[in-house]
């Protein structure tokens, strides 16, 4: 890694991996240490906070024009793992369908390979991020943050159900994003 990729936007990519395992361990605590309130307020945070990084990073990185191919790579990566981790305990905690995990992950897994693999035979370019993918992040970012807190906000709005409706838009987003950059790879490797 060059010191170029040593730099604010990075450190703050490298900020949202390390608070995986934060959000992940308020769960496995002891309970005489935090109520399950206590548990999903401390989880939330922490993934908004890191949604926040995401943003952050990206916009220090053109500004200051501190841009790598390390941070390239490692910003979706981050973004990959801290969505997947926190799935997967909403899944363990009931408040996400185990399709919907299924179709979310896989899709990552699934667009993850075929970038490689549109890298590998020099079309890396046909398959850029797309509006409906940008659109599918937000909405996800929106929704697991309102599955993650699980209660009742300003008592009278159901996190919970809010965060639902929101994660099944994101799956349908997601198969929809998913369809469209296989049918670019595809029609790309027609061309060549």
């Amino acid at each position: 890694m060059s010191l170029r990729a040593l730099n604010l936007p990075t450190l703050l990519t490298w900020a949202r991996v390390a608070a995986i395992p934060l959000v992940v361990g308020v769960y496995f605590l002891p309970t005489d240490w935090m109520t399950l309130p206590e548990r999903n307020l401390t989880a939330t945070i922490l993934f908004i906070l890191s949604a926040i990084t995401d943003w952050l990073d990206g916009y220090l990185a053109r500004k200051w024009n501190q841009t790598s191919a390390f941070g390239a790579f490692l910003d979706p990566v981050a973004d990959k793992l801290m969505v997947s981790a926190a799935l997967l305990i909403l899944l363990q905690l009931g408040r996400v369908d185990a399709l919907v995990t299924l179709i979310i992950i896989g899709r990552e897994i699934a667009i993850s390979a075929l970038r490689e693999w549109m890298a590998q035979i020099g079309q890396s370019r046909r398959v850029a991020v797309s509006y409906v993918g940008k659109v599918k992040t937000a909405v996800q970012m929106v929704a697991i943050p309102f599955l993650l807190f699980g209660g009742t906000l300003f008592g009278v709005v159901d996190t919970v159900l809010i965060g639902q409706w929101l994660i099944w838009a994101a799956a349908v987003l997601t198969l929809w994003s998913m369809q469209y950059y296989f049918r670019i790879a595809l029609a790309g490797m027609k061309l060549t």
